[in-house]
């Protein structure tokens, strides 16, 4: 069945610079993270668990200076617990839109998001879903150890238990020899990998993830690529990935979700056939079927066939 896609959110007349981005990131964290409401637990249902996330019908539109835009148009979009799925599509077609309205930061227009089978709302309240964006959103005042424990000091965590679960997720992330440095003093790659473990503090069972690895080289983005998949398969989360970046989206995702432009809908979605235990790595991307998947989803984008060779058929 094909789905439908958001939109993300109005790009405005307004230049922002790379402070103001990490400032909103940061922001972001902030909101996701300090929601004060009292979590209800849920009766424990019969049958099999509900979808990480559930999209019904999700319509956005925002209002501009210039009139109303009209980002995502009827979404449809279900996320298995566990998977790992990518969204890609033209800048401007909704993505980080969608990835903000699953994560309670903006109210759709018309239309309803589910997560864990809670409200947006509620499960904010309950810490199911941590956030990571392209802007690592540190605040540079604090160590690793002090940015990692973010969430949990906002939530009343003891000191010991946050002492404890920072050491644990400082080593799933390889940074046990920083957690004493400070933002300033490591490399792109290092802060994404804080934001990262600081996004798992809470234990999520979900993941949003807005291009995180968008500023990073790309020897560095390919090393980071693999240490999520990594951390996704001994996690169990589930996660909503947002990437410009079709072989990315292809070597991490079990399933890869095409928009379309402005609004934003579900065109396509491609099954990669990449088993959830299959090693992620360099002779995976060297691996013929691979690129196979990768000419399938650029066809599903561009919407018609690919030479061999990656140009378009004409």
């Amino acid at each position: 069945m094909t789905e439908t896609t958001p939109v993300p959110p109005v790009e405005g007349p307004v230049e922002h610079s790379a402070h103001d981005d990490a400032s909103t990131a940061a922001d972001d964290v902030g909101r996701a993270a300090s929601a004060t409401e009292v979590a209800v637990p849920a009766a424990a249902p019969f049958g099999p668990p509900p979808p990480a996330v559930l999209v019904t019908g999700l319509t956005k539109r925002f209002g501009t200076r210039k009139g109303a835009v009209h980002a995502l148009q009827d979404v449809e979009l279900r996320v298995e617990p566990g998977e790992f799925v990518s969204l890609i599509g033209p800048s401007g077609c909704g993505k980080s839109t969608l990835m903000r309205l699953i994560a309670d930061l903006e109210k759709p227009t018309s239309g309803s998001i589910e997560v864990f089978g809670k409200t947006v709302k509620q499960a904010r309240a309950d810490q199911d879903y941590g956030i990571a964006f392209q802007q690592a959103g540190l605040l540079p005042w604090r160590t690793v150890a002090a940015n990692i424990a973010l969430p949990l000091e906002l939530h009343g965590v003891s000191r010991k238990e946050r002492r404890e679960r920072v050491s644990e997720l400082a080593e799933m992330v390889g940074l046990t020899d920083f957690v004493k440095h400070h933002p300033d003093q490591l490399s792109g790659g290092m802060q994404q990998r804080v934001a990262i473990a600081r996004s798992l503090a809470e234990q999520p069972r979900l993941l949003l993830m807005d291009e995180p690895f968008g500023a990073l080289d790309e020897m560095t983005r390919e090393r980071m690529q693999g240490e999520l998949s990594r951390i996704a398969r001994e996690t169990g989360a589930a996660v909503v990935f947002v990437t410009h970046s079709i072989p990315e989206a292809v070597f991490l995702s079990d399933r890869v979700v095409v928009m379309s432009p402005r609004p934003g809908r579900i065109t396509g979605i491609v099954e990669t056939g990449i088993g959830a235990d299959a090693a992620r790595d360099e002779a995976l991307r060297e691996n013929p079927a691979f690129f196979a998947k990768v000419t399938e989803v650029r066809e599903a984008l561009h919407g018609v066939p690919v030479a061999e060779g990656g140009r378009e058929a004409r």
